[in-house]
């Protein structure tokens, strides 16, 4: 009976040992091919394998030396930098920003492109990602995913825009066009979101499975992580607290219309602007009215 289970055949094992491989030497940092049979449970044969395929691939290079006891120095090897490329990009209803990773991690390049009243926000985000990519001396082919951070719901079951009050020309349908534009992996994702993931992996949530980032800006947002996974909701509204009806509150019924909901308007970024001011704490924005009160306290 066929369990639907793939075997372990060769090339599967090695396409595997090949990530773990990568995944070390992004983490840690150059390692020798002994170290890198040690931290994998390969044999040294199997080991220098997987180097010399990683090599040819043009995924890791030599970078050194480790001196050791008798004998050669052991050949210390690092992963290639510029062999993939990733763009990230920030959608807002007047400034679209692409910053342009490269494999470890480090961002290369940025540029902005001012969205205006264009109504073709596919020449729009394919402009900033080019240039981008350029900015970071790659081309398109090198991108290996571009992800655009928007505000507003991405719909779980197509990955689409749903709803994005402050961008009415950003609907659905744009995801596919997109990814035949670019001819590329194109995701879109909730901007808190992926704030979240950020400080999930490298921020101040680094080794918290479980908690709740509140977002204050255009808009009141928050994103929700538990056990270490994004929580989007069924229809991709999770964290969408801004809408949360109030008590004396304006219900806001017509989603189509660009106004605010009843708790944005009580905590969002102009309420704290305003309160703010009535203490006689100032700054360009919300952030900077409450890092001004919080000196002040401390």
């Amino acid at each position: 009976m066929n369990s639907g289970r793939q075997p372990g055949t060769p090339s599967l094992l090695r396409a595997l040992n090949d990530r773990a491989a990568l995944e070390l030497l992004l983490s840690r940092g150059p390692l020798t091919r002994a170290q890198l049979g040690e931290l994998t449970g390969l044999s040294k044969v199997t080991a220098s394998q997987l180097v010399e395929r990683l090599e040819e691939r043009g995924l890791v290079s030599r970078v050194g030396e480790l001196a050791g006891g008798r004998g050669p120095n052991a050949q210390l090897y690092a992963v290639v930098p510029h062999s993939a490329h990733v763009v990230g990009v920030d959608v807002g209803p007047d400034v679209v920003v692409a910053a342009c990773a490269d494999i470890t991690g480090t961002v290369v390049a940025r540029v902005e492109q001012s969205t205006g009243d264009t109504a073709d926000p596919v020449g729009v985000v394919h402009n900033a990602v080019v240039q981008a990519a350029l900015g970071a001396h790659t081309n398109l082919a090198n991108v290996r995913r571009v992800v655009l951070g928007t505000p507003g719901l991405v719909d779980p079951s197509t990955g689409d825009i749903a709803f994005a009050v402050d961008l009415p020309r950003w609907h659905r349908g744009l995801l596919a066009a997109l990814r035949e534009d670019l001819d590329r992996p194109v995701h879109f994702e909730n901007d808190v979101n992926l704030a979240a993931v950020a400080e999930a992996h490298t921020g101040a949530a680094r080794g918290v499975p479980d908690f709740v980032l509140v977002w204050v800006s255009r808009g009141v947002g928050l994103a929700v992580m538990l056990g270490g996974r994004l929580h989007r909701g069924t229809a991709g509204a999770a964290g969408e607290i801004g809408y949360l009806p109030v008590a004396g509150g304006t219900v806001q019924r017509d989603l189509s219309r660009k106004a605010k909901g009843a708790f944005q308007q009580l905590a969002g970024a102009d309420a704290v602007r305003a309160v703010a001011r009535e203490y006689g704490f100032r700054g360009s924005g919300a952030p900077e009215a409450v890092k001004a009160a919080i000196v002040h306290r401390s």
